[in-house]
């Protein structure tokens, strides 16, 4: 497999195949993945995914959270499983015979985690 830099990945490729999402979601994504699994690339679940998904974009985005992530085609915790898919078929990063959609259904709600923290 060709090593790929994570630091200036486009995913214009990902991007150019499934559109709902956008490329700085992806790279968001990607840190998450990064640290989550370290240097040696221990497996990581869904749910860990998840919740360090939703800490690290609270932290960067604060307040407009809900709104970058709506406007980069994220709507709900499934989203963020298609994508974790979508670098899978990339070749970005890979899966193992346990790994499936169904662990990112229903994780939590989009409005209610990234809107409740800041509304009055």
């Amino acid at each position: 497999m060709e090593e790929i830099d994570f630091e200036s990945d486009d995913f214009a490729d990902i991007v150019a195949k499934d559109k709902r999402y956008d490329a700085r979601a992806y790279a968001l994504l990607m840190d998450v993945v990064h640290y989550l699994s370290g240097e040696e690339g221990k497996h990581v679940s869904g749910e860990d995914i998840l919740d360090e998904f939703k800490e690290r974009a609270l932290d960067q985005y604060g307040p407009m959270t809900y709104t970058v992530l709506t406007e980069w085609g994220l709507t709900c915790t499934e989203d963020v499983g298609e994508m974790m898919f979508n670098l899978v078929e990339a070749r970005r990063i890979r899966k193992n015979d346990e790994d499936s959609a169904e662990s990112f259904s229903g994780g939590y709600d989009f409005r209610e985690t990234f809107l409740a923290p800041y509304q009055a």
